[in-house]
């Protein structure tokens, strides 16, 4: 079927019409005599002689189509304007926009130089042609048959420019007008005017508004402009390196279904970064849903114009506005436009995932819901960096320093900062998911969803790559501010990646020409990486350098080793299993999951049961009737609990303490008690009692404020509130005690392995 159908992209075709036999129809979409011109000189070079040449416009193709042979083939043909080509790419640049001009709509006076001097720029493209009575087939609902016409004439050339110019420029118009013209919309309009009590115009004309601020109208101009603008904030940073064979899987899977990708969000490059790494594999572009905050000029009018959506926080109980968010999603997902959004709700300020957040999903959930698409597949996208230069800002915060509003200065200061290149930055993709099979499999949709959010976190987490900054920092962060030397950081770190590779994770070496940790080289440059961005400190004036964490800089060290942690829990959780008795572990086990639930995912019990079987076994075939924990520990290779834990057990402590310390019967404001946190942490680390600074950052106690409420803790009550809590507290310190008999036995290993003092 030609002339836009919903089944697929269509190609042009010169010759289309070509020995049918049947009188051909043309529709022309020209605005200039060197346009009409350009497609005369196409039709008599292509042996075309259509019997009517009709403007592609509406009004126009009413009564010649009405009148016209059921057996008259419909084709159209428009101009496709080009840039000129710099290094095999076509793309408007700023020069462009400084002398006013857009090469891909040229002013009618240079239209003809153009053809002259440059013919490569202006070929004519053609859309796949279609009979008049299959037109009238497809044209059911009753309206205007030549608007009908115009419109999907209009979708099949786009399709066919599409084809030569990549699938990137595929662009949407005249949205909101289209969502209001649909039939279901406006029942749904009239519906929710008798809710509200409202005339049905009012209620109309607001979901107008907010569509119009909802609507991205993607030029392609603007996604050139903004995409040379921005990459400067990425390309310079970061050497880009991509998992091809995951694109290719979601390039197939998008021939037939919309996709939603949902990465993770660690920096404000991610956006950016997987713009490009779509781009350059001919994706069509996202629409990229943004916080409001972002919207400033002169981005975001830009940011709009290149499918950037900028969306509010919170919908409160606006039913108009979320109407309109529904109905935008639905028309895009429809038109197999994909979504891209960050589930977490912001950047993580610990290097590890947040929690995700899966309000969203619900508006493409309706839209499978109601058959507006066959399916949706959610594209977990892990995105990992050796390093970050606004890392240090985040971790300020994670201290309590006010976070710095963005604006043009602020975005001056992170274009300065990215100028220099400061590692390699990861992009992976997970295993997409049916979000149709997802709501079938479980028929509450709320729980349906809560488990589709979950499984694209743990998809994330699957594929993120063990960065070598992650174990460098995990080893230095180990032995608390002690310096270790080349030496001895590679005999820490030599267990740990033989773990890894037995247990085929992934890491930043593998496809890539090999680990920078294979080598003394390697690992020297490593550490003298993180020495230029002041993480590391080098001490030079002995036998030999040390290396050790920067005084204040424990926080962004954390932040390095937390994007790899959720590889080690397992093993981490089987140490800790191990120091109870054995008819007790498996209580234990399931005590220290409850624990840490709103720090990592976690599977169902019999999952979780199995990875930790398979990780107790790792350690001693003869685990379970092993009476002596410490000895099969003592004599572990490496031992991980007090790197991946410690930071996490400690914040928690601080939190149930100070929660413990409260009269049951007063109310806790959040943010007034997160400050004494930190203060009464700040304290407790000068006292030893914590391990380190990176224990002191306001996301871990908010963490950790959000168990005691799942364990209603925090809301007044009674003096036995107060019992519950001293509880908790005790709890915590009985398991802080089973970490530290961990550290010990590592510091016991250290003496023996790489001369590193208790």
């Amino acid at each position: 079927m030609g002339l836009a159908t919903e089944a697929g992209p269509v190609q042009p075709s010169a010759g289309a019409t070509e020995g049918s036999g049947a009188p051909t129809i043309l529709l022309v979409q020209a605005s200039t005599d060197v346009e009409r011109g350009l497609i005369s000189r196409w039709a008599q070079d292509s042996g075309l002689d259509p019997v009517q040449v009709l403007p592609l416009h509406g009004p126009a193709l009413s009564r010649p189509l009405a009148e016209a042979d059921g057996a008259a083939v419909v084709t159209a043909a428009r101009v496709a304007w080009l840039p000129r080509e710099h290094n095999g790419v076509r793309r408007v640049r700023w020069a462009d926009l400084v002398s006013l001009t857009d090469p891909r709509r040229p002013p009618a006076r240079q239209q003809a130089r153009i053809a002259r001097r440059e013919p490569d720029r202006a070929p004519v493209v053609v859309a796949e042609p279609a009979t008049v009575a299959e037109l009238r087939a497809r044209h059911r609902d009753g309206g205007d048959l030549g608007r009908f016409v115009a419109g999907q004439a209009t979708l099949a050339l786009e399709r066919a420019e599409r084809a030569l110019v990549g699938d990137r420029y595929k662009v949407p118009k005249q949205i909101v007008e289209m969502i209001e013209d649909d039939p279901s919309f406006r029942r749904e309009v009239t519906a929710l005017a008798e809710k509200l009590e409202l005339p049905e115009a009012e209620v109309a004309a607001k979901a107008r508004t907010d569509l119009q601020g909802l609507v991205a109208s993607m030029s392609p101009m603007a996604v050139d402009l903004l995409s040379g603008a921005l990459r400067p904030l990425h390309a310079r940073a970061w050497d880009v390196q991509v998992d091809t064979a995951g694109l290719e899987r979601l390039r197939e899977l998008n021939r037939r279904d919309a996709l939603v990708f949902l990465p993770s969000h660690r920096s404000y490059a991610d956006p950016l970064l997987l713009a490009d790494v779509l781009a350059e594999h001919d994706f069509p572009r996202n629409h990229v849903l943004g916080g409001e905050n972002l919207r400033f000029w002169p981005v975001g009018p830009v940011a709009k114009r290149a499918g950037v959506v900028f969306i509010r926080r919170s919908f409160g109980d606006d039913e108009v506005y979320k109407l309109a968010v529904r109905e935008y999603f639905g028309f895009l997902l429809s038109k197999r436009f994909n979504l891209e959004w960050y589930m977490e709700g912001g950047r993580s300020r610990t290097g590890k995932l947040r929690p995700p957040k899966f309000g969203l999903l619900a508006n493409v959930a309706e839209a499978v819901e109601r058959d507006r698409v066959s399916d949706v597949h959610l594209v977990p996208v892990s995105i990992t960096y050796d390093q970050l230069r606004e890392v240090a800002a985040m971790a300020a915060e994670q201290a309590g320093a006010a976070k710095k509003g963005e604006g043009v200065a602020w975005l001056a200061r992170y274009a300065r900062a990215q100028l220099s290149q400061i590692g390699t930055a990861q992009v992976r993709f997970a295993e997409p998911i049916s979000l149709r099979a997802a709501l079938d499999a479980t028929p509450d949709r709320r729980l349906a969803l809560q488990k589709a959010a979950f499984e694209v976190a743990v998809g994330i987490n699957r594929v993120t790559p063990v960065m070598a900054t992650a174990l460098v920092t995990l080893a230095l962060l180990g032995v608390r501010d002690r310096a270790l030397t080349l030496g001895q950081v590679r005999r820490v770190l030599a267990p740990v990646r033989e773990y890894v590779l037995d247990r085929d994770l992934p890491h930043s070496g593998d496809g890539h020409g090999g680990d920078a940790l294979d080598t003394d080289a390697g690992v020297r440059g490593v550490l003298a990486a993180l020495a230029a961005s002041r993480v590391v400190t080098t001490y030079a004036g002995g036998e030999e350098p040390v290396y050790a964490i920067e005084r204040g800089q424990h926080l962004v060290a954390a932040f390095y080793r937390n994007s790899a942690i959720h590889h080690f829990v397992d093993r981490a959780l089987a140490e800790l299993v191990l120091l109870s008795p054995p008819d007790e572990r498996w209580e234990s086990a399931f005590a220290l999951r409850d624990q840490l639930k709103f720090e990592f995912f976690f599977p169902d019990r019999d999952t979780y049961r199995a990875r930790l079987t398979a990780e107790l076994e790792r350690l001693d075939p003869g685990w379970e009737t092993a009476q002596d924990g410490r000895a099969i520990l003592g004599r572990a290779p490496f031992l991980m609990a007090h790197r991946v834990l410690r930071s996490f057990v400690d914040a928690q402590l601080v939190v149930a303490e100070r929660l413990a310390a409260r009269a049951p019967r007063n109310a806790i404001a959040e943010k007034e008690f997160l400050d004494e946190c930190t203060g009464v942490g700040q304290q407790m680390l000068l006292q030893g009692r914590l391990h380190g600074p990176e224990s002191l950052s306001r996301e871990l106690f908010a963490s950790a404020l959000r168990l005691a409420g799942n364990l209603d803790l925090v809301d007044p009550g009674r003096e036995e509130l107060g019992l519950r809590r001293a509880d908790l507290a005790s709890r915590l310190r009985a398991v802080l005690g089973q970490v530290i008999t961990i550290d010990e036995l590592d510091a016991a290993s250290r003496r023996e392995v790489v001369g590193v003092a208790p």
